[in-house]
């Protein structure tokens, strides 16, 4: 029974490739969470800049004239 006890926490602590992958599938979450809610927080500032651009673009602003 020992041996079959040994035997088995031998296997266990050799074989972390299930528990490497769970982590990195963590953190591949957590990297696209971060990426979405950058995205939502951004999106209306870019969209606001961008046409602002493009408004500039169909009507340039004209330059006052010195003296």
């Amino acid at each position: 029974m020992l041996a079959l006890y040994t035997n088995l926490m031998i296997r266990l602590r050799s074989d972390e490739k299930g528990a490497t992958a769970v982590e990195y599938g963590i953190m591949v979450a957590l990297i696209a969470v971060a990426i979405i809610v950058a995205v939502n927080l951004l999106g209306g500032t870019l969209t606001g800049l961008f046409e602002d651009v493009k408004a500039d673009i169909a009507n340039p602003p004209t330059a006052k004239a010195t003296p």
